[in-house]
């Protein structure tokens, strides 16, 4: 269904619609475009209708082929409507996430939209050991294709990559978030800050770098008005040492060999304790920090820098308890908490045996 239509502006700039546009960076964004002069109209696509003011909604499902019928007049498309949960099943994930992305860009070619922008993550360059800091832009990405969220990005980046040669005529801007934070966000890597301890590698000295939505939404602006494209990664600039984590969180670490802290982890993961694969263990551990060249070279410049970000995740996951990615109930964040650091890596008795149970019954 459509709701009523806003009067169009007196801007010669570009119709824009966003997916997801009802809530989280969706609706951040869309409330920045409306107050932007360079757009003609804003286009809020989501399933049910939101509550930003002076833009034009329309209610539909972004995997719906009929799609088509709501974007007609549409000149750029910014396609947001993903599923970051942990606690989502990856195959249920996957379908939404990789299937809304085929179907947007299927939609904008079938109806002549020249321009898509979509959102993946600078997680695709892979976290590893002996990664250069920063990567440069143009890095292969050497992500593990496995069933976390990372996969996803993968196969949405291989959309965007064979878009153009498929539907000559059209570009498609990828951007690629350093680790996002933010009111509502919550993933693998903010899970890892509600911890009692935070888990490192032996060998190995993470570099933290991060993205506050609100500057995400700054560099999605950017794209909209075409004033940068390609492969663009967003974040603050530079990066925090471990040792600035740990002042800045209050949290000390709690160092393992990698064999046990990855070895620990797909087991537990594989008898249903934690949601994210071990190789999501890898984007804790490991550094993954991206030079953000391309929106330097315009000018753009993020509002929060490393530290504030860090600082608006601790305020973000305040009260909240995590191991290894998996949320725990009041009672088992007792228990995390008084066994402190080991907890973090191998899970309590207690949560292992009870998974035990409900799969033998």
């Amino acid at each position: 269904m459509s709701t009523r239509e806003v009067r169009p502006r007196r801007s010669t700039g570009p119709v824009v619609a966003v997916t997801g546009a009802a809530d989280g960076i969706g609706r951040a964004l869309v409330a920045r475009l409306a107050d932007s002069g360079d757009i003609k109209k804003v286009v809020g696509l989501d399933d049910h209708r939101g509550d930003v003011s002076g833009i034009t909604w329309r209610v539909v499902d972004v995997r719906d082929p009929q799609l088509t019928n709501r974007i007609s007049d549409v000149d750029v498309i910014v396609h947001l409507d993903m599923d970051l949960s942990p606690d989502t099943d990856h195959r249920e994930r996957r379908a939404y996430n990789v299937r809304g992305a085929q179907t947007v860009i299927t939609a904008a070619a079938a109806v002549r939209v020249r321009r898509v922008i979509v959102m993946t993550s600078a997680m695709v360059y892979g976290a590893q050991a002996d990664n250069p800091v920063p990567l440069p832009e143009d890095a292969p990405l050497a992500a593990e294709p496995d069933d976390g969220i990372v996969g996803d990005f993968l196969e949405i980046e291989e959309l965007a990559a064979m878009a153009p040669v498929a539907h000559p005529g059209m570009t498609v801007t990828v951007l690629r978030p350093a680790a996002l934070v933010g009111p509502g966000i919550d993933t693998v890597v903010t899970r890892h800050f509600e911890a009692p301890r935070l888990l490192t590698v032996k060998g190995c000295e993470p570099r933290w770098q991060f993205c506050h939505i609100d500057d995400l939404v700054s560099a999605l602006e950017l794209a909209v008005t075409g004033e940068i494209s390609g492969r663009v990664a967003v974040g603050s600039e530079g990066w925090l040492e471990q040792d600035e984590v740990e002042q800045i969180t209050g949290r000390r670490r709690f160092e393992l060999p990698a064999v046990i802290t990855f070895g620990t982890a797909q087991r537990l993961h594989r008898i249903g304790v934690t949601p994210a694969p071990a190789t999501d263990l890898h984007y804790v551990v490991y550094p993954w920090v991206a030079d953000c060249a391309t929106l330097r070279q315009v000018g753009w410049k993020p509002a929060h820098d490393n530290a504030e970000a860090l600082a608006a995740l601790l305020e973000e996951v305040s009260g909240r308890h995590a191991v290894v990615g998996r949320r725990l109930a009041r009672k088992e964040a007792t228990m995390a908490t008084a066994a402190g650091a080991t907890v973090a890596v191998i899970g309590t008795a207690a949560i292992v045996r009870r998974a035990r149970r409900k799969r033998r019954s």
